[in-house]
């Protein structure tokens, strides 16, 4: 049996005897002799990198750090000595030189170790001058603040991170002055492999790294959810206990008996919902209509005038318009069936993620079918829950068995894979998040995956000699990636996640599989890469054409499609506003007031954009852009619109809006025969859908109103030469 060896040894006068081993710093501990420190924690394996914690050992030629000295026999130890504090002071000081003091830390809870010490010690303010900042802050993670000026390289984060929590995310890098913490290569911390766990930002001792909270956000409705109880979900392993106690109130728990509204579509959220017991259904409660009635009405006047123009109905380029509608995406887990748009969510479910995570409106009714215990969350909790390892596979084996299957067949062009080829898929695929800003592929890279957007909204830009111009906003339900499969091997565009972005990914080989063994999804693929080659080459072509500032700065080379009034033609009689409104049942989509630009009027109607702000956010897919010729395009409005109004906000022109109308539905809330409500829908121009060409445009008797492509229409202003005139109607 083999005996322990004691060491004795005597600290400030005190004779102490503690095991082979131990440290100074530990030794002093056990007999209550505080020894200052930064770098050092109990559960951390000390490093000795902030010297603060120095002491005098008799004979001894340096001050050594009393954290990772070892005791030995008859050793003599002073913490308190003169040159022991002055010595002391100066490290204090020197840290303090490349601190900012106050820290937000130190602002916001008055605990930063640092300057809590420093004020011990009555170090008053350093003599050495403050270096300048050269990382600053860093604001890319949600729950995490990260200003790097505040960091002193106490290496307490990496410990806490790699040691205690075993992700290994953060490093040192740099040397000298240039040192620092860093997360994987040196990325920001939101764009890392972090895993928002929160141990670095517990164990930092200083500003550097602080919890964001949940600022002026409250969950009104439940019962907070104490961290010890959080913790006994599996879901929950692995999140510290510290972040949970630091965000106490972000989780509340919620029961929600059979029949009750648990959030309504159009509503403003900032929540998202995990279902712990029981089912919901998913549903819409806005009936499936357009504004516009096509109910019969009498043929006289300019009404029946404009009916005699429908005898040559345009037709779409847009496969979409060709094909029957079968799903409606919304911000859950499951696609809604178009002609019965229900679904049931169960236990184990996420529903609402864009609306906590990118303040989007609820994108669907969600009702208990039966009793249900509900946790809601704030978006900070739910960034950490997306980080964690357990809560992410979770969530990930419930899409891939539930919702990848209906989620492919939604997309028009895998309607044809078989049940095994989606089996093969199934845990092929890659599930990804990113953050927005996030790069997902970059123009020029190989091209070796394929894209499906699940969650979220995909900026699309190309980079041309003059400069960046954005190509398309891909929603839920997009895809990506098929040019540079099917031809070049390389990305032709950049594609960046415009807000908290998931995505579908199909490895390059899994692409060539279903081209090679699904013809119909081939042609149809290849028909969807040359149609937005041909319209990315048509956009560089007619942005080249124009470059006045004044044209710039009102927003017109914005437009594909502007509705301009010649105000030396015109001769206000208002048979355009009169034949919109008569062509769309009474409800107007003209309003002839807008920008002057030389001596025409742009219009209040819609512009059909090139970059479509309205089409950013929306929650059902009920706005997008519709090709109706070879160059020509239009905004349209599904359906299905919800009337959350977040298009007619974002639209910077003022040209879409929400229009009221009285229908009757079912009494959703309880058994009972039909209630009228008030409901909204978006209206903008449709080009007059149906019509040989637009109503206004027909309409005017001095030819004072045409519709344009502004860039071509505008490009004698580069030359002198006179305005060319439209070629038919856009």
């Amino acid at each position: 049996m083999s005996v322990e060896l004691q060491v004795q040894l005597t600290i400030d006068g005190q004779a102490v005897s503690v095991p082979s081993g131990e440290t100074i710093f530990d030794a002093a501990a056990s007999v209550g002799i505080r020894i200052p420190v930064l770098c050092h924690q109990p559960n951390m394996t000390p490093v000795g990198v902030c010297r603060v914690c120095v002491v005098e050992v008799q004979g001894a030629r340096v001050f050594p750090a009393a954290c990772v000295r070892p005791v030995e026999n008859g050793m003599v130890v002073s913490t308190t000595a003169d040159r022991v504090r002055r010595a002391r002071c100066t490290l204090l000081e020197l840290l303090l030189a490349d601190h900012p003091t106050p820290c937000v830390r130190h602002t916001q809870h008055g605990d930063c170790e640092l300057e809590v010490m420093a004020d011990q010690e009555g170090v008053r303010p350093p003599r050495f001058s403050r270096r300048p900042s050269w990382r600053g802050n860093d604001d890319s993670s949600l729950i995490i603040a990260v200003n790097h000026d505040a960091c002193i390289l106490c290496d307490r984060c990496i410990r806490g991170c790699n040691d205690i929590r075993k992700n290994f995310v953060i490093g040192r890098i740099g040397k000298g002055y240039a040192s620092g913490i860093a997360f994987d290569d040196d990325r920001r911390m939101g764009e890392s492999s972090c895993v928002a766990c929160g141990e670095c930002m517990v164990s930092c001792p200083t500003g550097a790294l602080t919890n964001k909270g949940a600022v002026g956000t409250l969950l009104g409705r439940g019962e907070s959810v104490a961290p010890d109880e959080l913790l006994k979900l599996p879901v929950f392993k692995g999140v510290s206990s510290s972040f949970l106690e630091m965000n106490r109130g972000a989780v509340v728990g919620r029961d929600v008996k059979r029949g009750e509204i648990i959030c309504r579509e159009g509503e403003a959220g900032s929540t998202a919902f995990y279902i712990v017991k029981g089912k919901v259904d998913v549903f819409l409660e806005t009936p499936m209509a357009h504004v516009k009635s096509h109910a019969s009405r009498p043929e006289g006047g300019i009404k029946g005038f404009f009916r005699k123009l429908t005898n040559l109905v345009g037709s779409s380029d847009d496969p979409r318009d060709q094909a029957p509608r079968r799903w409606i995406p919304i911000d859950g887990p499951v696609d809604l069936p178009y002609d019965n748009p229900i679904a049931r969510l169960e236990e184990g479910d996420l529903f609402g993620e864009m609306t906590c995570m990118s303040f989007y409106p609820r994108s669907a009714t969600v009702r208990a079918a039966e009793d249900v215990v509900l946790l809601e969350m704030l978006r900070n909790v739910l960034y950490i829950m997306q980080k964690n390892r357990h809560f992410k596979a979770e969530l990930d084996e419930a899409y891939r068995r539930r919702a990848l299957d209906t989620h492919l067949r939604s997309i028009d062009i895998f309607a044809g894979l078989t049940d095994e080829f989606l089996h093969h898929l199934r845990h092929r695929v890659d599930l990804l998040r990113f953050e927005p800003g996030q790069v997902i592929c970059q123009q020029g890279d190989p091209a070796d995956s394929f894209y499906l957007v699940r969650i979220g909204f995909v900026k699309v830009t190309q980079q041309f000699p003059g400069g960046e111009m954005t190509l398309a906003y891909l929603p839920r339900g997009s895809y990506f990636g098929e040019i540079g499969l099917l031809g070049g091997g390389a990305r032709v565009a950049t594609c960046t996640a415009l807000d908290h972005v998931e995505v579908v990914r199909i490895k390059g080989e899994d692409f060539a599989l279903i081209v090679e063994t699904f013809p119909d999804a081939r042609r149809t693929l290849e028909a969807v890469a040359k149609e937005r080659q041909e319209m990315n080459r048509e956009r560089l072509t007619t942005t080249s054409s124009v470059s006045l500032a004044d044209f710039l700065n009102q927003g017109m080379m914005e437009a594909t499609n502007l509705l301009l009034i010649d105000l030396e033609r015109c001769t206000r009689c208002d048979l355009c506003v009169r034949a919109c409104a008569a062509a769309h049942d009474g409800v107007t989509r003209l309003i002839r007031e807008g920008l002057r630009y030389d001596k025409y009027l742009v219009t209040t109607s819609c512009r059909q954009c090139r970059d479509p702000l309205c089409m950013v956010g929306w929650p059902v897919g009920s706005i997008r852009r519709r090709q109706t010729g070879k160059d020509a395009f239009e905004i349209v409005i599904e359906d299905w619109c919800i009337g959350c109004g977040l298009c007619a906000s974002n639209c910077p022109y003022g040209n879409i809006n929400m229009h009221p109308f009285t229908v009757k539905v079912g009494d959703l809330e309880g058994p009972g025969g039909k209630r009228a409500v008030v409901k909204r829908k978006a209206t903008t121009c449709d080009l007059s859908i149906g019509y040989k060409e637009p109503a206004c445009v027909y309409a005017c008797p001095h030819e004072a109103a045409i519709r344009v492509d502004p860039a071509k229409f505008f490009a004698h202003q580069r030359d002198g030469a006179p305005p060319r005139p439209p070629e038919g109607n856009l």
